[in-house]
């Protein structure tokens, strides 16, 4: 139907992660992005959502293992770029990776997958839960213990895929969010604070 909002989750889906190893040819992201998309449209997606994260992150030590991503696939595979999403302030763990609200928000709960998250706490040199404390107060701790580092993030970037089998019906798709005349080129410069 031209012109029509694709029901979430039925006809548009979010690309939670795209990663590619460093041995791969250049030009591997694109057919596989491509052979993703056709193999969706084959099963009624008209939609996706993928995100960048344009900020870098460093180990404690100085080490950069992120060096902040733009979207630079996703520009060069036709997507449309709709800005930022919303921009929030990021715990970031000794060893430079995020501690997602997500997970905090498991281990807070108590729900599927929270003695993961609580494990890679404790590797990191936070204290086992005592018995019958309360698991936000004992997160709160263990975040503090293992020398979190809160960072500000002005939001990732986001890029939406139209999918369709012609440009006509690529371009009946409607995004719900403005297309940006112009995408990011550069990560965002590094921006720590305690």
């Amino acid at each position: 139907m031209p012109g029509a909002q694709n029901a979430p989750f039925v006809q548009s889906v979010e690309c939670s992660r795209f990663v590619l190893l460093d041995e791969c040819p250049g030009n591997s992201g694109s057919w596989f992005l491509a052979r993703c998309h056709a193999a969706l449209l084959d099963d009624g997606v008209r939609g996706v959502v993928s995100f960048a994260d344009p900020v870098p992150r460093r180990t404690v030590a100085g080490v950069l293992v992120m060096p902040g991503h733009v979207g630079t696939i996703y520009a060069a595979t036709n997507a449309v770029y709709t800005g930022r999403a919303t921009a929030r302030t990021v715990k970031v763990l000794p060893d430079g990776t995020v501690f997602n609200d997500r997970t905090a928000q498991k281990i807070r709960r108590q729900e599927q997958g929270h003695r993961y998250a609580q494990e890679q706490l404790i590797r990191l040199g936070a204290l086992r839960p005592r018995p019958g404390v309360d698991p936000a107060v004992w997160l709160r701790e263990a975040l503090a213990a293992v020398g979190t580092r809160s960072v500000r993030h002005r939001g990732p970037h986001r890029w939406v895929f139209r999918l369709g089998s012609t440009r006509r019906e690529r371009e009946e798709i409607r995004l719900g969010l403005p297309a940006q005349q112009s995408h990011p080129r550069q990560p965002d410069a590094e921006n720590v604070r305690s």
